[in-house]
This record gives structure tokens, sequence and C-alpha cells, in this order.
């Protein structure tokens, strides 16, 4: 770790109902936070108002899953940033794995939620990351870095200030295998590398990239140990409070 303030962060996906939810929030309040880690939740819409309300006057910060590009229309099923905004969410994750691969979020596409969440001023954390097909093909990097430059064209640097990378490599999403630590360490640089090659040194040395994919109270110490990774996403052991909790109160 560097002196980059690191983000431990729970993605909830289709999992908790509004009780559930509330209980969770209310033991992870409780849980300490002994690395000064900015710690976030993004639960399901239905939670988002109780979750918001059970943390105001915690740590804890509350994003969104995901938001639609438009501020309101005949958009079945879909959330605005306004509405994200109005119950509480201060942050949206963008481009994740499974709104790329199950619900067809193209690059175009998550390029104009990006626009949509800076422009209401929510806290974007931005996905990427490669298939095993892609891996095995030696592709990793060509694809983020297309992922990057296509979902965050036409933005500033300054723009894009405080903007948050997450690399979830797909294969080890809900699969139980995991990049190891010196796998993450090597993509991570690479993603600072290009958005220092992008953008400037400046912003890639300010910018916080996540590792995302079967993060495991078992495994985050080894992961957080590396330099250029500067916290977690994580998905199933975030919906367990004392798991979720180890893992924020990382050694």
């Amino acid at each position: 770790m560097t002196n980059r303030t690191p983000i431990i962060a729970g993605n909830w996906k289709m999992h908790n109902t509004i009780a559930e939810a509330a209980a969770l929030v209310s033991a992870l309040a409780k849980a300490g936070n002994k690395n000064n880690a900015e710690i976030i939740v993004a639960p399901s819409y239905t939670a988002l108002h109780i979750v918001t309300r059970l943390t105001k006057d915690t740590e804890i910060q509350v994003a969104c899953q995901d938001i639609h590009w438009e501020d309101k229309g005949a958009f079945t099923s879909a959330i605005s940033p306004i509405q994200a905004k109005d119950a509480g969410a201060t942050l949206t994750l963008i481009g994740h794995s499974e709104r790329r691969s199950v619900f067809g979020d193209t690059d175009e596409i998550l390029n104009k939620k990006v626009a949509a969440a800076l422009r209401h001023g929510l806290k974007v954390i931005f996905c990427v990351g490669e298939t095993l097909q892609e891996r095995e093909a030696n592709k990793t990097m060509q694809v983020i870095e297309g992922q990057l430059k296509n979902g965050l064209a036409n933005f500033t640097e300054e723009q894009l200030n405080g903007i948050i990378i997450a690399y979830e490599p797909v294969w080890a999403i809900g699969t139980g295998k995991t990049a190891t630590p010196d796998q993450a360490q090597e993509v991570h640089a690479a993603i600072r590398a290009y958005l220092a090659k992008a953008y400037s040194d400046k912003f890639a040395q300010a910018t916080r990239i996540l590792y995302g994919g079967s993060v495991k109270d078992s495994n985050v110490d080894e992961i957080m140990a590396k330099p250029d990774v500067d916290g977690a996403l994580v998905g199933g052991q975030s919906l367990i409070a004392e798991k979720f909790a180890r893992i924020i109160n990382f050694n």
C-alpha cells in the first residue's frame, strides 16, 4: 500500500431483503476500521434508502449498483442518477462484468452512464476485466485498455478526478478462483501505467485501483500488501458481517 487511502467496497448484488440489509449494515457499523479505509456498500435498489439512513452517522458510504444514462423517461426497471441520489447513494458502480455480459452494456452505454454520474455528482467505481479466454490468449491488457479508453472517452482528467477503477477478472468472479497477488499487482500496475499515458502521472498516482474477484478474509492480506492494489471490491463475503469486517480490517 502507498499513501492512497484504501477502499473496501461490498457489492451485495441481488441479495438481501430490506430487513436483512438493515441487519447487515448495522453489524458492519460496529466492525471497527483499523486501517482508516473508505468503506462502501452497494445494496439492491430496494434497500438503498434504509441503508443510507442507518449509515448516516457512520463511516460507511452507500453506492448504487448501476444507473441509467437519462435523468428520467420511459425506461422500465431502470434507475436514474437523480433517483439514486434521492435514495441516498453518493457513488455508483458502472461497468460491472455482470452488467457487460448478462445485460449487454457496451462501452458506448457505459460511457453515457459515466457522463450521467459525473453530471449529478455521483462518484464512479468503473469496473474493467478480462474473460478466461482473453487471458489465455494474452489479451488481458488489450481488453482492459480498450474498456478504459472507450468507457472513459471524451472526459478530461479534471472531470475524472476521484474516479475509482475496479479490476475484476471475469474468470474469478463467483468462481472461487482468485488471481494470485502477483497477477493482481501486474494488472494494477499496467492500469496505472495506462492512466499515466492517457492522462498524467499525477492522475495515475492519485487514482485508486481496487481488486475484485473472490476476495476473501483468507486472501485479503496478501492482496492488499501489493503496492498498486488500493482496495477490494468484495462480492460473496460482503454479505457475511464477520467476514466482511475481517476484510475491512485487513493486516
